[in-house]
């Protein structure tokens, strides 16, 4: 009898992640049957970062006719629309763009097995496979999730993947490291009550620096630049926080919320936006449901007033502040000393990859590279 990877991975998943897959694979199993609408299915399975993809209706034109592919499971649907076989997208979520290399080694592993080999890197520091059979990502969730990774929230109208700059805890004019901070507001808001009700979705991005761009806060719902603030002698650590930024075909530049954030009222502040959003938000105009809408509409003002308001009266959370005692902690260390050293060849082309491409680290010795991917994709 062959073993499922939930038999395999048992003890390997933790039980919160666990829970939840094993939910998605009964409402999987309910819509089969036919025992849950469509359109219910439809958003449950998109809020696990699993989507439909191009002629999912079943029909392609081959430039004279429109013509009906033949599925096995005939008119079954994974949505209105939408046929259970026809193939569809799997969203990965990478907070901050921090992967291990037995992460990477598990992508590559699905991408072959369940997708076509390739790992699609979005603008917004997720993975996304493609072609994925909608019976595989149950398993397919499992596996990652033994290693840490998860889908959920990865769409629908939620906390989307919280991104960071990608240079974080290496550049050299950061005030300092925001992985750690964009890690734990990540796990705090991932499946939180207050991010249940959303109209739309929300994006949160970090950056450690004011004078670069990289993080692209002010383009986002939720955005955080560290900033240090010497109080009596001491340095502190915040944030200059921004509130209501997006794109689209309305775009707008975040508003200031606060200059200085401290550090330990990252977490409740942003629960408050949250519940903030979340009662006061578009619902029924998904056109004019983002928050740059509420905050548009209120006033920076007024929105701060009624965010204040709101923490005032959360209850104490614990989680707001333990992953504060392990920042001492945090961060890599070179596994030996770096050493200066001249890369100019005698190669024209390296040398103009190298004056483009390649920047110190505030690591003495060491030097990021980065790598262009063509079209945003990674092979496995």
């Amino acid at each position: 009898m062959e073993t499922t990877w939930k038999k395999r991975l048992s003890g390997q998943i933790s039980p919160e992640l666990g829970r939840e897959i094993d939910i998605f694979e009964t409402q999987l199993e309910l819509r089969r049957i036919g025992k849950l609408d469509e359109k219910i299915f439809a958003e449950t399975r998109l809020r696990r970062g699993v989507y439909g993809q191009r002629y999912d209706n079943g029909r392609r034109h081959d430039g004279l006719r429109t013509q009906q592919l033949g599925f096995p499971t005939g008119e079954l649907t994974k949505g209105p629309e939408t046929m259970w076989d026809a193939p569809g997208m799997l969203r990965i979520k990478i907070p901050f763009g921090g992967i291990t290399p037995e992460q990477m080694e598990m992508l590559a592993d699905v991408a072959d097995e369940y997708s076509h080999g390739v790992l699609h890197v979005t603008t917004r520091q997720d993975f996304q496979l493609h072609y994925i059979h909608i019976d595989d990502t149950p398993e397919l969730m499992r596996r990652l999730a033994s290693v840490g990774i998860t889908t959920r929230e990865a769409c629908g109208n939620s906390v989307r993947n919280v991104t960071a700059c990608p240079l974080a805890g290496v550049c050299e004019g950061e005030a300092f490291d925001v992985t750690p901070y964009a890690k734990a507001l990540s796990r705090f808001l991932l499946g939180h009550p207050d991010c249940q009700d959303f109209g739309r979705k929300f994006k949160i991005a970090f950056s450690g620096c004011t004078d670069e761009a990289c993080g692209l806060v002010k383009m986002h719902d939720f955005g955080a630049v560290a900033r240090i603030r010497i109080e009596n002698g001491t340095e502190r650590r915040g944030f200059a926080l921004y509130v209501g930024g997006g794109l689209g075909t309305v775009t707008q530049q975040a508003k200031l919320f606060d200059e200085f954030l401290p550090e330990e009222e990252l977490l409740p502040t942003a629960q408050a936006v949250c519940r903030v959003f979340s009662r006061l938000g578009e619902k029924r105009n998904r056109a004019r449901a983002r928050i740059k809408f509420l905050v548009k509409k209120l006033g920076i003002e007024k929105f701060r007033e009624l965010v204040l308001e709101e923490r005032k009266i959360l209850p104490q959370d614990l989680l707001w502040t333990s992953y504060l005692k392990e920042l001492p902690a945090w961060g890599e260390k070179p596994l030996k000393e770096g050493k200066e050293t001249s890369l100019n060849t005698r190669y024209d082309d390296f040398n103009e990859w190298l004056g483009t491409n390649v920047m110190s680290q505030k690591q003495k010795g060491y030097a990021v590279a980065v790598v262009t991917l063509p079209l945003g994709d990674l092979n496995s």
